[in-house]
C-alpha cells in the first residue's frame, strides 16, 4: 500500500473515480502476496501491482467495470482457468483479487494508519450481500475501530482484526457459508538504523529506501552527518549514540549497522543495540577490526550470546569495493535476516497452535 499512497493523494486531488485492486489469496507461485494492491484510475491511469505484470490488465478491466456499476467484484485467476492462461498465469500461479471503488472517506483513514508506526488491521468483506460487499471496519492497536460491517457481523471482524493485530498476519475468513473477509494486518515498514554518514551510509539509505525501509542515520559530527549528504533520508540525528538511541524505537523490524570503524561512536550503539530485539546488527570492518571490537565488548560486560547476534564483518560477501558496492552487500544481509525472522516466526505459530480463524 506505500508504494501507491503518493499516486492516491494525487488522483485524489485531480478528482478522478479510483478502484482498488488487492490481493486477498495466493497459491502456488504466484509472484505478489496478500495485501498486494493497485489502483485504476477512470481515466486509464494505472499505479502498484497484484501480480507483477501478470493479470494486471484484466484486473484493470474489472475496475473500470466496478467504477461504472459501483458494484465490487472477487476475481479468481489460475492454472486450471482459461483466463490465467490468456493473462500470463501458466506457471503455475494463482490468485484472487477484490476490486472495489475506492472509498475516499476511508481511504484518509487508511493513509494515517499506513503512514503511522502503530500496528493495525483492514477488514473488508470480499464475498456475501451486496449491500455487505465492500464494507470496511479498520481497528487499531489501542482499540479504537473505524468504519463498519453490518449485517450483525462487526463484533465478530472486530475480533478477527484483534486476531491480526497479534499476529501480524493478513487472512481471509468466513463470517457464514456466503460471506467472507479478508482481514490485512498493516504494520509498520521495516526501519534500519546507520551509525555513522559515511559514504556507504550515503548509498546504503538510498538503497534501503528503495527497497521499502525506513532510513535513520545517527552521526553527531557536522561534517557527516548533515541534511546535504542525506537529503533523502526520513531522520537524521546529529547526536552521539546513547542520546540519538533515546530518540529512536528499536523493534523487531529494525536493523542496526555500524559503519564509523570509530569504538567512541560504534560500541555504545553495538551495547544498546545487542540488547535489543532488532532482528540484524552489523558492524563495518575487517576480522581483525572485528576481534578487537569483540575483546572490548566483552570486557565491558557483553556476552558471548550477544556477541553471536553481531554481523561482523558487515554484509554479505561478494568481493564489494566500492562504497556501492559494500552498500549492496549490507542491504542484501538485512534482507536476508529480515525473510529468516519472518519464515522463523511463521513457522514457530504453526507449531504452537492451529489459528482459531481456520474454523470459521
Amino acid at each position: 500500500m506505500r508504494d501507491i499512497l503518493d499516486d492516491l493523494g494525487r488522483w485524489k486531488t485531480d478528482g478522478v473515480s479510483i478502484a482498488l485492486g488487492t490481493v486477498v489469496q495466493a497459491w502456488g507461485s504466484s509472484p505478489r502476496r496478500p495485501g498486494a494492491k493497485m489502483i485504476l484510475a477512470s481515466d486509464g491511469r494505472i499505479s502498484g501491482s497484484v501480480s507483477g505484470g501478470c493479470v494486471e490488465v484484466a484486473v484493470a478491466e474489472a475496475g473500470l467495470k466496478s467504477l461504472k456499476s459501483g458494484q465490487p467484484q472477487l476475481l479468481h485467476f489460475g492454472v486450471a482457468d482459461e483466463t490465467a492462461w490468456d493473462v500470463g498465469l501458466a506457471c503455475g500461479g494463482n490468485i484472487d483479487v477484490f476490486v472495489k471503488p475506492l472509498d475516499l472517506k476511508f481511504f484518509n483513514l487508511l493513509r494515517e494508519a499506513w503512514m503511522d508506526d502503530s500496528p493495525s488491521a483492514h477488514a473488508t468483506v470480499i464475498r456475501g450481500h451486496a449491500e455487505l460487499l465492500g464494507q470496511e471496519m479498520l481497528v487499531h492497536e489501542n482499540d479504537i475501530s473505524s468504519g463498519y460491517i453490518g449485517g450483525g457481523w462487526d463484533e465478530k471482524v472486530y475480533e478477527l482484526a484483534s486476531e491480526a493485530l497479534v499476529t501480524g498476519k493478513s487472512f481471509r475468513a468466513k463470517l457464514s457459508e456466503d460471506t467472507e473477509v479478508f482481514v490485512e494486518a498493516i504494520t509498520p515498514p521495516p526501519t534500519l538504523i546507520m551509525v555513522g554518514g559515511v559514504h556507504i551510509a550515503v548509498a546504503l539509505t538510498a538503497l534501503a529506501k528503495t527497497l521499502g525501509y525506513r532510513t535513520i542515520v545517527i552521526d553527531p559530527r557536522k561534517a557527516w552527518g548533515n541534511e546535504s549528504r542525506f537529503p533523502h533520508v526520513d531522520s537524521l540525528i546529529q547526536a552521539w549514540t546513547d542520546e540519538a538511541f533515546e530518540q529512536v524505537k528499536i523493534s523487531s523490524s529494525t536493523a542496526i549497522a555500524m559503519l564509523t570503524h570509530d569504538p567512541k561512536l560504534d560500541d555504545p550503539a553495538l551495547k544498546i543495540a545487542l540488547n535489543s530485539s532488532a532482528f540484524y546488527v552489523g558492524a563495518l570492518g575487517s576480522k581483525s577490526t572485528n576481534e578487537k571490537r569483540r575483546e572490548r565488548l566483552l570486557s565491558e560486560g557483553i556476552s558471548d550470546l550477544q556477541l553471536a547476534r553481531l554481523h561482523a564483518p558487515i554484509g554479505l560477501d561478494i568481493g564489494a569495493q566500492t562504497p556501492e558496492e559494500i552498500a549492496l552487500a549490507v542491504m542484501s544481509e538485512v534482507v536476508s535476516a529480515h525473510r529468516k525472522q519472518k519464515q522463523t516466526s511463521a513457522e514457530n505459530e504453526a507449531k504452537q497452535v492451529q489459528s482459531p480463524i481456520s474454523s470459521l
